[in-house]
């Protein structure tokens, strides 16, 4: 195996609970920054793969089916500093979480990181199981944060990012 090619990639998810239904006018900014935000992810260096539903977004999958108000995205990259590069350093993704609280109720853990098998793609029981996972035992190298990332299990090195809008 070439040594330069790397056995895992970075898997995140995240979730928000809108304040009132997804289709409500008061999360219309939000809707509107979708389109624009997911497909500077998609171009962004180190991206491989998003969760897509019905339309060009994740919003409409129900990831519980008793909580209609939880939206999901999950995606996969190459490693920490690349999806940490677009979360972080992207002014148009920054200007959406940092107004983040006008839509979304207040979720403790949010997010969470885990290193797959390049090629695996992650559903969205797996993610919901990694957030669960960290928030009942705190970070490890199964379920890990930007701010405590763990190295992916062939040894390629997890560079910690910064959450600059904590």
């Amino acid at each position: 195996m070439n040594s330069d090619i790397r056995g895992y990639h970075l898997a995140q998810i995240n979730i928000l609970r809108f304040k009132r239904e997804k289709d409500h006018p008061a999360n219309g900014d939000f809707m509107d920054a979708l389109d624009p935000v997911n497909a500077l992810a998609d171009e962004a260096p180190g991206f491989v793969w998003r969760l897509v539903g019905e339309g060009n977004d994740a919003v409409d999958i129900d990831p519980v089916p008793d909580d209609p108000r939880l939206a999901v995205n999950m995606s996969v990259w190459e490693d920490v500093q690349s999806l940490g590069d677009f979360v972080y350093k992207n002014s148009e993704h920054l200007a959406i979480m940092r107004r983040r609280k006008e839509w979304a109720e207040h979720i403790d853990v949010y997010q969470a990181l885990w290193w797959i098998p390049i090629g695996h793609i992650p559903s969205v029981e797996e993610g919901l199981g990694k957030i669960d996972l960290l928030e009942q035992h705190g970070v490890s190298a199964d379920a890990f944060t930007f701010r405590q990332p763990f190295d992916a299990p062939d040894g390629t090195p997890a560079i910690p990012v910064l959450d600059e809008c904590a």
